[in-house]
């Protein structure tokens, strides 16, 4: 760095000096902007039943699995694919003032979603645009966050907090299981209403409290090619991946789709002209220069692979209890969201014990052992899910649940902490906005993966079991090769959402005709689950293998970052 441009950041520095406490409203406003994000990001996973229900609509109808994907993960997408680009203008123009403007276009969005006014396939539309809009503002919030917590902080500190800001970030996750699941008890549009003060207080609270204090340069220009194409290529390759899960004309999956083959390729050559763009262009969005910081280079790799190892663990821990777990343990279909949600708590017990030890103690002895043990942890969390039946007991459920918490926690803090330490002051913005780009892109790819191995295995193995099984409780030969083939996506949404799809997918008619016993039987709390356990559970057994190789291999690029590096230390 030349001395003239050091000068000058050194005068900016001073002239925006705040008080020593400012940097506890920084990370007190951050953690709470965050948390409201990442907490919206789950919460309507266990409220979806009581959404669908409230909006009058039956997502395992034909056709209209499709609300319930986007509403799933349409949050994510369009999260994932502005962050860059947010955090590339956050350092043109300010962090704490793009910041802003996403507390209040969040809070928007959750206003917008309580007030629906909708119903049937309207309403379903109108919850998936607000969804959108909300996730415009999460982009704002997710991509700023970690660039104002790192130029509020010292570098002594820098691991303090992000442990607690990382709380909220995954914490939240968590947490949003348990209040989705206890509001959408009481009323599904408090799922939504439940941000709306939040956003109000820390939309007015981050106004007025709020300061720049990071590194500004001027004379920056917006790389507006690169902008469009990594935005559309990688919006255009996500929505690729999402439909290649969902049915395609007699296809139990998409993946023969022409449009999601197209959508693939297409993505994956705008990505491919975006990296040629960023390398000719005199101000680039994204920063390839940062991936020479082997400290950003590792940080992001093994973040990216610990994406991909437990992006989709929420969702599959949640169908395996809400679709088998608790029905075969005396819960209701109806509150199985609620539970579902109760009984993954020590999970977030276990990652709120160690992601602010963790974060305190990098500060003070570097982020790698951490980082790697928190991986290795999870390797061991992997591995001991595969060894639990379909109907475990819950004693050793809980202690792979905090365990797999510890390996999160353990992880996340010290390995953000690096990554934001390593990165000039000016870059802090784009490098947050490519580290949770990087992470929430392996997370939609972790979903992809598990939908796919999932129901690949339900489409090869359900429907003699089903047959099977319906024949035995007294059904038709017809109607039981009928039901049979119910597609593997709706047997999965059906577990999901805690449906017993039976009654559904059985006519009246032909209910009425079985014994009370058989009726009671196919409709009650054990038949549908007992019957997808086999094929779930082979599937579901991969895809813990996978996650453990995953955490394996983000292991070892987390121990291959060298040691400690701080940007600002740097001679």
């Amino acid at each position: 760095m030349s001395t003239s441009i050091a000068s000058s950041e050194r005068v900016g520095r001073v002239e925006k000096r705040v008080a020593p406490g400012y940097k506890w409203i920084a990370l007190s406003n951050t953690t709470l902007g965050i948390l409201m994000a990442a907490l919206n990001g789950n919460i309507i996973m266990i409220s979806l039943p009581a959404i669908f229900r409230g909006i009058q609509i039956n997502p395992l109808a034909p056709g209209q699995s499709t609300y319930l994907l986007w509403l799933l993960m349409g949050y994510t997408v369009v999260t994932a694919t502005l962050l860059v680009s947010f955090g590339r203008i956050s350092d043109m123009f300010g962090r704490v003032r793009l910041y802003n403007l996403g507390f209040a276009i969040f809070t928007l969005g959750s206003i917008l979603l309580y007030l629906t006014p909708g119903t049937g396939s309207a309403g379903a539309v109108e919850l998936i645009v607000f969804r959108l809009v909300q996730g415009v503002g999460a982009g704002f919030l997710f991509s700023n966050s970690t660039a104002i917590l790192t130029d509020a902080f010292p570098p002594a500190e820098r691991g303090m907090a992000m442990g607690l800001n990382q709380i909220a970030a995954i914490g939240g996750s968590l947490l949003g299981l348990v209040i989705g699941g206890f509001l959408a008890a009481v009323h599904w549009r408090l799922v939504f209403l439940v941000s709306v003060p939040v956003g109000l207080i820390g939309t007015v609270w981050a106004y007025l409290k709020l300061r720049e204090t990071g590194v500004i340069k001027g004379k920056q220009k917006l790389d507006l090619a690169g902008n469009a194409t990594f935005g559309v290529g990688l919006t255009i390759l996500l929505l690729a991946l999402t439909y290649g899960i969902m049915p395609y004309g007699h296809s139990k999956m998409g993946w023969g789709n022409p449009l999601v083959i197209a959508g693939i390729i297409l993505g994956l050559v705008l990505l491919v002209a975006f990296v040629f763009i960023e390398l000719r262009v005199e101000q680039p969005m994204f920063r390839l220069d940062l991936f020479r910081i082997r400290m950003f280079m590792a940080g992001n790799l093994s973040g990216f692979l610990s994406s991909v190892a437990r992006g989709g663990l929420q969702f599959m821990l949640v169908i395996w209890l809400q679709g088998i777990w608790l029905p075969l343990h005396g819960y209701s279909f109806a509150d199985t969201p609620l539970w579902a949600g109760i009984y993954m708590m020590p999970m977030m017990v276990g990652f709120f014990i160690m992601g602010p030890l963790s974060g305190w103690l990098s500060d003070r002895f570097g982020a790698r052992g951490f980082a790697t043990g928190g991986m290795l942890l999870s390797v061991l969390g992997f591995l001991l899910l595969v060894t639990l039946p379909a109907n475990f007991a819950y004693a050793p459920f809980l202690v792979i649940l905090i365990i797999l918490g510890l390996g999160m926690g353990m992880f996340a803090a010290p390995n953000t902490t690096a990554i934001m330490n390593a990165v000039p002051p000016e870059h802090r913005g784009v490098s947050s906005g490519m580290r949770s780009t990087i992470q929430n892109s392996g997370m939609l790819l972790s979903m992809a993966l598990f939908f796919s191995i999932v129901i690949a295995g339900l489409a090869h193995n359900l429907p003699p079991v089903l047959y099977q099984g319906l024949v035995s409780a007294g059904i038709p030969t017809a109607w039981a090769a009928k039901v049979a083939e119910l597609p593997p996506t709706g047997a999965l949404f059906a577990a999901f959402l805690g449906y017993n799809p039976m009654s559904s997918l059985i006519p009246p008619g032909v209910l009425a005709h079985l014994p009370a016993a058989s009726r009671a039987y196919v409709l009650g709390k054990d038949f549908f689950p007992l019957t997808i356990a086999p094929a779930f559970m082979a599937s579901l057994r991969i895809a813990f293998y996978i996650s453990a190789a995953m955490s394996l291999i983000a292991a070892i690029a987390s121990f291959m970052r060298g040691e400690r590096y701080i940007y600002e230390n740097k001679s």
